[in-house]
């Protein structure tokens, strides 16, 4: 059994008793499967949320009071998200990690699954609705139990020199995830009549999605049990703690490390759900061709997070976030006006918005994690994430449509500069309250 001195993730021998070997390119692996799968549930729904579920579920509404409804459906996964971090939790510290990721990825297949099977509001009338709020919701409460907290961890536990590397390799699952569901979608809608595809044509990514969680759960369990998950665990940064402790000792840093991100966050929405709503609501153009675009642009992503490994390891991690914010904030200043300039526009918009996202993104998991107490780490972690998705991304496409129908769609980049100097005035109090806390043990 591998002790709490023996070092992690960076390229260890742990011993050969009790839990299989793994080595960093193997873990690194699982956790891109693992967050692939979460991600693309994600935009399976997302995309299906701008062009399904206003048809489906909101007949009775307008286009845009359609697509407003399903949005205020999509944020409900993000506000449940916390509560299932606080069930999950209890479970993994009654029953281990194991029955945690297993009941969590259960429920959220079982949700996802579920959506493919729903009836449209002229089949059941408005229970078509609630029964679409209940599985959103069920998928937020899984996903705050299938944060396994190794995005943060391999970062940690990183050669020095190494850690933004580590930190981005989590990351890469964004991208991936989208590109998958974005190419599913376009090639049913490209190849199916319009009445076939909003039939039964829709349903088919949600079914892959349930596949793939499978997939998921294998790789994370087979994590699970390799030697440098239990030393993780033994030297408690994989050990849960109870919430009310957490907040109590770590309520400051878990609300800096919110907001950190908040840039990232914030841009995720407005280069992937945002765009297609706008595209789809408010031009000519087929959705199936802006798909592609937003496939294409998915790929600059990857590459671009790639990059954030590099540079992070070079000009620091926090020095990189805090530059990256700054460009957003310029970004959101002239790029959704590109939204109306035709399919050239579109391109520039996202494949520009995407390498902003990558070199953000990449490195916006666990950035204040280093300033966890060990004890606490894990949970704190978890609740970071949580709030971080909460503020920065889950009313994103609803706020961003409501100010570009009302105000133009120059206006919706005010979501996204507000975000920018969130995360700014964030890194900016996190080094204060670091060099405060180093003056205080001198």
């Amino acid at each position: 059994m591998a002790t709490a001195q023996t070092p992690v993730v960076a390229g260890i021998h742990p011993g050969e008793h009790g839990h299989d070997h793994a080595n960093p390119g193997e873990i690194a692996i699982g956790v891109i499967i693992g967050r692939t799968s979460e991600f693309f549930d994600f935009f399976v729904y997302a995309i299906a949320s701008v062009i399904v579920f206003p048809r489906l579920v909101f007949p009775f509404a307008t286009e845009l009071t359609g697509t407003l409804y399903s949005f205020a459906i999509f944020a409900l996964a993000f506000m449940t998200r916390p509560l299932g971090t606080v069930i999950f939790m209890t479970i993994d510290r009654e029953y281990g990690k194991t029955a945690k990721l297993v009941a969590a990825l259960f429920l959220l297949g079982t949700a996802t699954v579920a959506i493919a099977f729903l009836p449209g509001y002229s089949d059941i009338g408005a229970a078509a609705i609630w029964l679409l709020a209940l599985a959103r919701a069920a998928q937020g409460l899984a996903w705050g139990g299938a944060w396994d907290g190794l995005a943060s961890l391999l970062a940690l536990n990183a050669p020095p020199n190494k850690r933004g590397w580590y930190a981005m390799v989590p990351q890469l699952g964004a991208p991936l995830g989208l590109i998958v569901a974005s190419a599913l979608f376009a090639y049913f809608a490209g190849n199916l009549s319009a009445d076939d595809f909003f039939d039964w044509g829709w349903r088919y990514p949600f079914f892959v999605a349930f596949a793939i969680n499978v997939v998921a759960l294998f790789a994370r369990l087979r994590m699970v049990a390799t030697e440098e998950y239990a030393a993780l665990f033994e030297t408690r940064d994989l050990q849960p703690s109870r919430i009310s402790d957490t907040v109590a000792r770590e309520g400051h840093n878990i609300m800096l490390g919110a907001f950190a991100p908040l840039a990232s966050f914030a841009l995720f929405h407005m280069v992937t759900v945002f765009p297609l709503s706008w595209v789809f609501l408010f031009t000519h153009e087929s959705p199936v061709r802006f798909l592609m675009i937003e496939i294409v642009g998915a790929a600059f992503g990857v590459a671009a997070i790639v990059a954030s490994g590099i540079i992070a390891d070079r000009v620091g991690r926090k020095s990189l976030l805090m530059g990256s914010a700054i460009a957003i904030a310029v970004y959101s200043g002239f790029a959704p006006q590109l939204l109306d300039a035709g399919a050239f526009g579109e391109t520039i918009y996202m494949v520009l918005g995407f390498i902003l996202l990558g070199l953000s993104f990449g490195q916006s998991s666990g950035a204040i994690a280093s300033n966890f107490k060990q004890m606490y780490r894990y949970t704190a972690s978890a609740l970071t994430s949580d709030m971080a998705w909460l503020f920065g991304a889950g009313f994103a496409p609803l706020a961003a449509l409501l100010l570009a129908t009302n105000l133009g769609v120059i206006a919706s980049g005010a979501y996204l500069l507000s975000g920018a100097l969130w995360t700014l005035m964030a890194l900016w109090l996190s080094g204060q309250r670091e060099r405060g806390d180093m003056d205080a043990g001198n």
